[in-house]
């Protein structure tokens, strides 16, 4: 199997050739599971088993291939036990998605969804 290859700053990326640091993110965090997976880790060192069981509809060849993008990216990296844990700049990822999240529940209002129905239980951490 190829080393997955994620987007990175000041290299062209999905929709931009510019190599802008945000167009990198909004690829890398735009690719399908990447943010369940974040968040999954947010708490403590998951394996891959362990996230199989969690995220039952991904396939084990996407999974491990955003895992391969996300640890190449240095947001996630491996334990010495070989699970999955967020990096000190993923964990800073998700204090910086913390704002999106507020604003997408205004917009929810806005649009007069009830954000308390949206079918997940407020996280206490407050993060994502």
């Amino acid at each position: 199997m190829s080393e997955a290859r994620p987007p990175m700053p000041g290299k062209p990326v999905r929709g931009s050739s510019t190599g802008q640091p945000l167009m990198a993110a909004f690829d890398l965090l735009g690719r399908r599971w990447a943010i369940v997976i974040l968040w999954q880790l947010r708490a403590e060192p998951v394996g891959f088993r362990e996230l199989r069981r969690a995220l039952p509809d991904i396939s084990s060849s996407v999974l491990s291939t955003r895992l391969q993008e996300l640890t190449a990216a240095e947001v996630t990296e491996t334990t010495p036990t070989g699970k999955y844990t967020l990096t000190p700049i993923g964990v800073e990822l998700l204090y910086a998605l913390a704002p999106l999240k507020a604003w997408s529940h205004n917009w929810a209002r806005h649009l007069g969804v009830d954000t308390f129905t949206l079918g997940q239980p407020a996280d206490k951490s407050g993060l994502v």
